[in-house]
């Protein structure tokens, strides 16, 4: 008996075609003009096998600034956490000055595809470092910067609250590695009502005198490209990110590729970048780095639908 099977006589291009429909992650969020992907495939087989290991292998390594913050609203820059100081109550007119003129200076060569990241290093901790400086001197009151996070123009991308109570309910650790100002960054989440207990925090920290005056900053500087030495130090030390080997990571900075040293025999990582500034000179250098690139992107909806689809019922996979 000869058995006929119609599909045989259908043009490969058009099986494949098929094949793909059928086995294709159920992400329609990644088919969004704003997404690009070196390698769809790979991201295909890194979302499948992170959500057949599940939630509770599963951990979130996340930048802060102009990651889990927009960059701009309404054609505005949203202020970063050290930008969030300049503010009257905290700094006077002669320090927002020369803040200002060290990210003039300095943030052009941060951004630089140009130059590598070795050539950069001396020249943020330089810019940090004389940043802090000029904060110290002014004797920063502890008891005002909840004030100066509610009087800011501080934004949270659009679906944070969905971000982090999703990965409250599906107990995900959340590990935020930031640059920028940890005091202030704590007060911007709490502000949104979204610090929840599975969210840990890896920044620089003020350090306050008994009188709650801002004497010092605590500990290594944490920039832009050291955040691997900041995760080695670390994040080892986070009982809670212990066996999770799957590791969805966000960043907006090349620098951002290293927060996930310091996990323990890594199995899955997944790396989502935003690129939101100088789009056309660096396009190339983000998606030859990043898994998958979002393109002045102000929203959560990609890493929403991914820890949706990840953290979903796996008897139907």
């Amino acid at each position: 008996m000869i058995y006929h099977v119609p599909w045989i006589y259908t043009p490969v291009r058009t099986v494949l075609a098929i094949w793909h429909q059928l086995t294709k992650t159920e992400i329609p969020e990644l088919a969004k003009c704003s997404v690009l992907m070196r390698e769809r495939s790979r991201v295909e087989e890194t979302i499948h096998c992170m959500q057949r290991a599940g939630a509770g292998n599963l951990q979130v390594i996340s930048d802060f600034d102009m990651t889990l913050t927009r960059f701009a609203h309404n054609s505005k820059r949203v202020p970063t956490t050290h930008n969030i100081l300049d503010n009257r109550l905290l700094i006077n007119e002669d320090c927002t000055k020369k803040m200002r003129e060290l990210l003039n200076t300095y943030y052009p060569i941060e951004i630089d595809a140009s130059r590598s990241a070795g050539e950069k290093l001396p020249l943020m901790v330089e810019w940090w470092t004389k940043v802090h400086e000029l904060l110290i001197q002014q004797k920063i009151r502890k008891d005002m910067l909840a004030r100066a996070v509610k009087e800011s123009s501080a934004m949270l991308r659009e679906g944070y609250k969905v971000f982090f109570d999703h990965l409250a309910e599906h107990q995900v650790p959340l590990l935020i590695l930031s640059a920028g100002v940890g005091d202030v960054l704590e007060e911007v989440i709490r502000q949104n009502h979204v610090f929840h207990p599975n969210v840990h925090i890896i920044s620089n920290y003020m350090d306050f005198d008994h009188t709650g005056v801002l004497q010092a900053f605590k500990g290594q500087l944490i920039h832009t490209f050291n955040k691997r030495e900041g995760a080695l130090s670390h994040a080892a030390g986070l009982r809670e990110l212990r066996g999770r080997p799957n590791v969805l990571l966000l960043g907006d900075s090349l620098g951002d590729l290293t927060m996930a040293d310091g996990v323990s025999e890594p199995q899955n990582v997944l790396t989502v970048g935003f690129l939101n500034d100088q789009v056309e000179e660096r396009k190339e250098s983000y998606i030859n780095s990043f898994d998958i690139v979002l393109v002045k992107d102000e929203t959560m909806d990609v890493p929403n639908a991914i820890l949706r689809y990840i953290t979903s019922s796996r008897d139907n996979k």
